[in-house]
């Protein structure tokens, strides 16, 4: 059982880490490259990556697409989706996707005279499935050794702590005030149960042990 207790808990924090890894946002130093649309098919499971930003587009089979093309300070590629969230999740309530992609185009740049950014986005970048991270945000930065510092990341897992200390309090007072208190009263309750069958027991045992002395002199005048 400590193994399947183990594998359980393995699995749910590997399902939350996945989770969290794709939702919360994330930051490339790139260099812009091109931009282009594209139409995309959204008949199939894979359309759990894509942003449905509206109800009128959770009705589509298909529909263009924003990307981004860069290129990576590390020297790789990367290429950003750019649509809408929206009201749905992930909850980055973006409405700009025209506004960033104009961005996008203005820092276009070549590799004799490149300009740098960070794209903030969220998501995995997938081949086999085709699946794009979404960009939520750009930024023109000096260098492609600019330090970035998650401040939201930060601050959002420690928010996580202080609330899983909290919680482990409440839990632990909740359960020094009332349930510690009603195992004791149940463990004292089955105590005097016990106490009071075994007392019984041995009034039976008594009891019967006098009839039997009884029939045994009755015997023993035969």
């Amino acid at each position: 059982m400590r193994y399947v207790k183990w594998a359980f808990w393995g699995t749910l924090a590997l399902i939350i880490g996945l989770f969290l890894h794709y939702t919360l946002p994330q930051h490339d130093v790139v260099r812009v490259v091109g931009t282009y649309q594209e139409r995309q098919d959204l008949n199939d499971w894979t359309r759990i990556f894509w942003s449905s930003p509206d109800d009128q587009s959770t009705a589509l089979t298909n529909r263009d697409v924003q990307f981004i093309q860069t290129v990576l300070a590390s020297g790789g590629v990367m290429v950003y989706r750019n649509e809408d969230t929206g009201w749905s999740w992930p909850p980055y309530f973006k409405f700009d996707t025209a506004s960033l992609q104009t961005e996008a185009d203005d820092l276009r740049s070549t590799a004799e005279a490149p300009k740098w950014a960070v794209v903030t986005h969220y998501g995995w970048r997938n081949e086999l499935i085709s699946s794009f991270p979404n960009a939520v945000g750009i930024r023109s930065v000096e260098g492609p050794d600019v330090t970035i510092i998650p401040w939201f990341n930060i601050f959002f897992f420690g928010f996580l702590l202080i609330l899983a200390v909290l919680i482990r309090k409440m839990w632990l007072q909740f359960r020094e005030r009332m349930i510690d208190p009603a195992l004791a009263d149940a463990g004292e309750a089955w105590d005097s149960v016990e106490a009071r069958a075994e007392t019984a027991r041995k009034g039976a045992r008594g009891f019967f042990g006098r009839i039997g002395a009884w029939l045994n002199t009755w015997r023993a005048k035969k």
